[in-house]
């Protein structure tokens, strides 16, 4: 095979990119990468990076510029591993995250440009690479799965998006919705945290994971359990308790019993009675509560988010006509 043979084979294999390092064994000096680029025949992609194509890269080239970048071991992670898993939209303009092991020499990359104009290019000045975030691991071999292009797996993604966040209870945030949205398991979730405890936030993303295990299943939940309950002394409440409707389970979100009081709170999220069959299933479900006795309050996102020490107030309310004794504010309220 000779030299060009093998370098066909690298840049079919790595769509259409290649490294210095891998020029060098097929014969290319640096001045002759040099005269590839300048000529205007290659593009520099990134720092050692070529792409041996004109024009515009296509999503997969920019991601395998940035792995390559990154070196041997090299990962998508953060929010590119996210929007590979499909946990957040893509962000064309973003940079690429990648981990890679501790010892690495590789740094963050800023976005790339076009820049030649040998063969009158017209996207002169546009951005042809939006350049690389580097993070580093010591755990990077527990954290990767087997997947095209390499990434960081579900769980390591969720607590990694958590742990980039500028506030602790952004971080709480972040995770509960990553975790309900996606579908990941809590269990795995606190196995992760606790093999890779996070570097910062970790009694807030850990408490995250202790909610979504005892039932919280969306962002509402996860705020009402905060920001009403836990803020105000309320007391713990049971979540996702199933109910038959019609001859099929159903799930409360909460519900306290408190003596001989029950009482339902539900919570109806932005994209709650969109469909009619949902509307019928509430209404049967509400039915059903009557029937059973149950005392039902509803709140939406404006209140939980917007007033949640007036929600607190009226659960308490109710609370306290079976019995219960306990404060039902917080110092905001207070």
């Amino acid at each position: 095979m000779t030299d060009i043979d093998q370098l066909q084979v690298i840049v079919n294999q790595q769509h259409g990119l290649v490294t210095f390092d891998q020029l060098e064994p097929c014969g290319f000096t640096r001045r002759r990468v040099e005269h590839m680029y300048s000529s205007g025949a290659w593009q520099r992609v990134l720092y050692g990076v070529y792409a041996v194509t004109t024009g515009p890269l296509s999503r997969e080239m920019v991601l395998q510029a940035a792995l390559l970048y990154g070196g041997a071991g090299a990962v998508l992670s953060h929010d590119t591993a996210a929007e590979l898993w499909g946990m957040q939209r893509p962000d064309p303009e973003g940079p690429i995250h990648v981990t890679v092991r501790v010892g690495l020499s590789a740094v963050d990359q800023p976005a790339t440009r076009v820049l030649s104009a040998a063969r009158l290019n017209p996207n002169i000045g546009s951005i042809l690479h939006p350049g690389v975030r580097v993070h580093r691991s010591r755990a990077l071999p527990h954290i990767v799965v087997a997947a095209s292009p390499p990434r960081t797996s579900p769980a390591d993604t969720a607590i990694d998006l958590a742990v980039a966040q500028p506030t602790a209870q952004e971080a709480a945030t972040t995770l509960a919705a990553v975790a309900t949205n996606y579908g990941l398991r809590p269990d795995i979730l606190m196995e992760r945290a606790r093999a890779r405890p996070p570097r910062r936030y970790a009694r807030s993303i850990t408490r995250a994971i202790e909610l979504l295990r005892d039932g919280v299943q969306s962002v509402l939940e996860y705020h009402y359990a905060v920001d009403v309950e836990k803020a105000h002394g309320l007391p713990s409440a049971l979540r996702q308790s199933p109910v038959i409707v019609d001859g099929r389970v159903c799930y409360e979100d909460v519900e306290y019993i408190v003596g001989d009081l029950r009482l339902i709170v539900r919570l109806d999220g932005r994209r709650g009675h969109s469909l009619a069959r949902d509307v019928f299933r509430d209404r049967r479900r509400e039915n059903a509560a009557e029937m059973a006795g149950k005392r039902k309050l509803v709140f939406g996102w404006e209140e939980v988010r917007g007033a949640p020490c007036a929600v607190a107030a009226e659960v308490a309310a109710v609370l306290r006509r079976g019995g219960w004794s306990g404060p039902g504010t917080c110092l905001t309220c207070a």
